[in-house]
């Protein structure tokens, strides 16, 4: 397996890409699917960095790590493949993005059209064990992806990091919020929703009011 994607993220990338706990975690990830039915498929597990290239990022989403359930994950946080049955956190994401600025509930679940539109949908935990919720973690993709983080914080200016829970919370601590804006929240799951740290918070409608103030273009959600 390779980190093959846009020239934009390779330079980017390049000396962390280039460091042996890197090569590591790729030998494993490489023995786990060799082994193990895991997700999401191995030509996805990058596809965060495919489908929303360096240079137009303008927000982040971390999750934490990929839906371990046959045929969910696409390698985007949060989004699953097309006709696959919503989770509970994506169904509670779009009702907030309803009350928020008015967008009727989605049917499709996939997440494509946003991160097309220049947003990151970053887990930080990038493959996982079919049933194993966190099989994952720990062997070295949580390295990568604080250096992911903080590399857009040091080297982009003006993006809007959306942090849902207490895990994204914790990632996002070395963001400069003196550049960047950056929205914190409950996670959006069932859970955490029902003890009201999730519903009104509002963050579709603040990220596009940050945008528009920068001149850029607004996300359509």
């Amino acid at each position: 397996m390779q980190f093959s994607t846009d020239s934009s993220w390779s330079s980017f990338l390049a000396d962390e890409l280039g460091k042996p706990y890197f090569a590591e975690l790729l030998a494993f990830v490489e023995d786990e699917y060799a082994h193990q039915t895991c997700y999401p498929p191995k030509r996805e597990v990058f596809a965060a960095f495919e489908h929303c290239s360096f240079d137009t990022i303008k927000v982040v989403i971390i999750g934490q790590d990929p839906y371990h359930g046959e045929g969910q994950a696409n390698g985007l946080c949060f989004s699953v493949k097309e006709g696959v049955v919503l989770p509970p956190s994506l169904v509670n994401i779009f009702k907030e993005l309803e009350r928020d600025l008015g967008v009727p509930m989605r049917v499709s679940g996939n997440l494509e059209r946003w991160a097309e539109q220049g947003v990151l949908l970053l887990n930080a935990t990038l493959t996982v064990r079919s049933g194993e919720a966190g099989s994952h973690q720990k062997r070295g993709w949580e390295r990568f992806t604080d250096a992911v983080i903080e590399r857009i914080s040091a080297e982009r200016e003006g993006v809007v990091f959306l942090l849902w829970g207490s895990f994204a919370k914790k990632k996002g601590l070395k963001i400069d919020r003196t550049k960047h804006l950056v929205l914190e929240a409950g996670h959006p799951s069932p859970l955490s929703a029902n003890r009201g740290l999730w519903f009104g918070h509002r963050p579709f409608s603040l990220t596009n009011a940050y945008l528009k103030g920068l001149g850029k273009a607004e996300i359509e959600w």
